[in-house]
Order: C-alpha cells, then sequence, then structure tokens
C-alpha cells in the first residue's frame, strides 16, 4: 500500500504541475491588436510586442482598395514611445520641432504654430521596406511579413520647405542629407533616418491622416513624411530636423536598411548569394530609400471558387512616384502571354494606382499572376528571389493567386 500510495501521489503531483503550467501558459498567450494599440482591430496579425509590430491580414487590406484606414493600418514601430500606442490623435500642446545643422538661421519653433501656415495634402502609399518578406528563399532575418505591411493614406500638413521659407531659413552648400530624430520622451531609444537633400521637394510635416488628427501610434502628432519612400524613412514623433552633410551613421542607417549595392552603376542591386551574409559598408550598398514598383491582386484571393467564364480580376499598383506607372499585364500561363489590364488614373502618383482586367477561364484551378510597369521601364521580375538579401527587403516579385472557377 506504500509504494502505490507514493505513486498515486506523484501522479498527482504530476497532474497539478501541468495545470499550473497550463494556466501560466494561457495568462502568457500573445496579446491581440487590439490590446497593444488601443482602436486598431483585433484581426492584425501581432509579429512583435515590443517593438509593436502589426501587419494587416490580406482580406482585410483588399477590403479597403481606395484608402486604408487607421483601424486595421499596419504597424512597424522601431521605438515604442510610451503613451503613445493608440489610434487617436496625440496633442500638439507642448510639442517642440527643431530645425538646424546646415542652414544660417536654426530656430525652435512650437508644433502647433504648424495649423497656421499652408496645408498640404498628399495621398501616398505606405509600406514597410520588408514587406514580402517571407517570400524570400531561404528564410532571412527579420519580421515575418507577407503583405499586409502596407497601405494606402491621405497625409495632411506643413510641407517642410515652406516652413523653412516662412523662418527666412536658407540651406548651406554642403547640405545634403535631411536627418531626422525621433523624440526621446519617456526614455524612448534613439531613432534617426537620412534622405537626400532632394527629399526637401514633397516633404511634409504630417499633422493630419485620413482626415483626421494623426495617430498617436503612427507617429502623431508630427511626422515627417517623404511621399515615394519606404516607411522607416517617415520618421514619427519628430523632434529634430538637421540638414546634413552626410548621412547619419546610426544602426538604423548602417547596416540596417540597406541592400547590396554597385557604387557609380546603373544596376541598382547586386545580387547576393542566398543564405550568405554582406560585409555592409556606405560604399558597397545603398539605403532602403524609395518604394520599388510592385502590384498586388486584390480579387480573386488564393483559395477562392468564383463564378465563370467571365472573372474580374483586380488589384493595385505603385511606384515611387516619380514617373507615371504606364500597364499592368496579367497572365494566366506562368507568363508566357500577358494581357493588359486597365488603369484607373494616369499621370504620376505616390499612392497606389486601381487596374482590372476580365478574362474568359474555363472550370477548373487557375493561377494569374499580376506585374507593373512605369515609365522608365522598371517592371517586376518573375523570380523576386533574384534580389534575395539577408534581411529580405524590397521583395517585390510577381504576385501568384491559385483560385478555382465553377
Amino acid at each position: 500500500m506504500e509504494k502505490l500510495s507514493r505513486r498515486t501521489t506523484l501522479k498527482w503531483m504530476g497532474l497539478g504541475a501541468a495545470l499550473l503550467a497550463v494556466s501560466r501558459g494561457q495568462a502568457q498567450q500573445t496579446p491581440t491588436a487590439d490590446q497593444l494599440v488601443k482602436g486598431k482591430d483585433a484581426k492584425l496579425i501581432v509579429l512583435s510586442q515590443r517593438p509593436i509590430v502589426l501587419e494587416t491580414p490580406y482580406d482585410l487590406l483588399a477590403s479597403q482598395p481606395e484608402r486604408t484606414s487607421k483601424e486595421i493600418l499596419y504597424v512597424r514601430n522601431n521605438v515604442d514611445l510610451p503613451g503613445y500606442n493608440s489610434v487617436e490623435g496625440a496633442s500638439l500642446e507642448g510639442w517642440t520641432l527643431e530645425v538646424g545643422g546646415l542652414v544660417n538661421k536654426p530656430f525652435t519653433l512650437e508644433a502647433k504654430e504648424l495649423l497656421s501656415l499652408p496645408q498640404h495634402e498628399v495621398t501616398m502609399v505606405l509600406q514597410c521596406s520588408g514587406n514580402g518578406r517571407s517570400f524570400f528563399q531561404p528564410r532571412t532575418s527579420g519580421n515575418p511579413w507577407k503583405r499586409g505591411g502596407v497601405g494606402n493614406v491621405t497625409f495632411r500638413g506643413v510641407r517642410l520647405k515652406d516652413l523653412l521659407e516662412s523662418k527666412g531659413v536658407k540651406l548651406g552648400e554642403k547640405a545634403l542629407f535631411i536627418t531626422a530624430h525621433a523624440s526621446r520622451q519617456g526614455n524612448a531609444a534613439e531613432f534617426v533616418r537620412s534622405v537626400p537633400i532632394h527629399a526637401l521637394e514633397e516633404a511634409l510635416l504630417a499633422l493630419f491622416m485620413n482626415g483626421e488628427p494623426l495617430p498617436a501610434v503612427h507617429g502623431g502628432p508630427v511626422r515627417l513624411v517623404f511621399p515615394g519612400y519606404f516607411g522607416v524613412n517617415n520618421v514619427k514623433w519628430v523632434a529634430k530636423i538637421e540638414f546634413t552633410e552626410a548621412e547619419n551613421t546610426t544602426a538604423e542607417q548602417m547596416p540596417r536598411y540597406r541592400v547590396p549595392a554597385i557604387p557609380n552603376a546603373n544596376i541598382p542591386i547586386l545580387p547576393q548569394e542566398p543564405g550568405k551574409t554582406y560585409p555592409y559598408s556606405f560604399t558597397n550598398s545603398r539605403p532602403n530609400w524609395l518604394v520599388a514598383i510592385n502590384s498586388f491582386i486584390f480579387a480573386p484571393q488564393e483559395g477562392q471558387t468564383v463564378e465563370g467564364p467571365y472573372v474580374r480580376v483586380e488589384g493595385v499598383a505603385f511606384n515611387d512616384g516619380l514617373v507615371p506607372l504606364t500597364s499592368v499585364e496579367v497572365s494566366t500561363n506562368g507568363g508566357r502571354t500577358w494581357f493588359r489590364a486597365t488603369l484607373e488614373g494616369s499621370g504620376r502618383s505616390f499612392g497606389w494606382v486601381r487596374w482590372r482586367a476580365t478574362l474568359y477561364l474555363r472550370p477548373g484551378e487557375h493561377e494569374v499572376i499580376a506585374r507593373a510597369w512605369d515609365a522608365v521601364g522598371r517592371s517586376q521580375p518573375l523570380d523576386g528571389n533574384i534580389a534575395w538579401n539577408e534581411r529580405g527587403y524590397e521583395y517585390n516579385g510577381v504576385m501568384r493567386v491559385r483560385f478555382t472557377v465553377a
């Protein structure tokens, strides 16, 4: 009886430990997006809790083809500013902005003064440079984005060049870069990014997004926005802007957010052998600045069954806005032949452009692919893996969707 009693006791002890482990596991479950950021849709995919990284599920993204709402817009924070994890607007009261560096008249202003200056509006694609990272093989480092690290939003605020003019500020001849610093209040980590000086032409101190005060989690009350540039360059919670002769040397400028490149050549990216590392430097790589040309298929969606034989295929396309998109093509035979879709707009656009095509398809399983072209001949590769890089930046391979025609 004594042995049996001990065995029984051990069993009960083991069961208790297991129940305790389950209980702790439940208590430590990943919080949902709306628990991490007040006002976000709970369906957003949590890629990281700190810093907060949220991906928009693709069906949600496709459900808003005109403009991406603040509730479903992705979040990619390199820094979490304490108290700013909300889609509600942040107060301008007490926020200051310092402007200096290679200028004749450095100044500091109260951010609320920006409301009295002429306001400008721009619709643009906001996209993480790691968007699509999961499609690179072998797997790269970083958050495993699929296609939901992107959105189409409208910012409104004051052009940086208008602010400089209102203050009588002139740039020095050696001012070749705009270097922006995020606020470090609440002991937030340092975050600094530099972009080339020609970005000044479109640079915007954004105060509003989609007609509402700029959401705190998206950089409110003031975000420095560069239309046509990847999201990381659009510095949230901007507190200081410097005009500098060189790029800054913090980790977010080097070695992060760069791809291998051949200096002084027309080849924009140097192929990197998949799975290998690269010795990044300022001379053998380039930053993730301008958005790569891309297109998405919003309908049909993967695995969907649609009525035939006439099937409507539609989606969006975008580039860096420097030149117009000229066409979007779709193919149902792996790229052997292409059918030209109808673009909704013409001319330069920093926002995405909708496209659609109607295909005659027999009943059965099909795969459709889409690629965009622009006025300088840029397009998407059939094999996006040719641009493999160890951090998985700037993926723009053609999108492939498999579906069934009833």
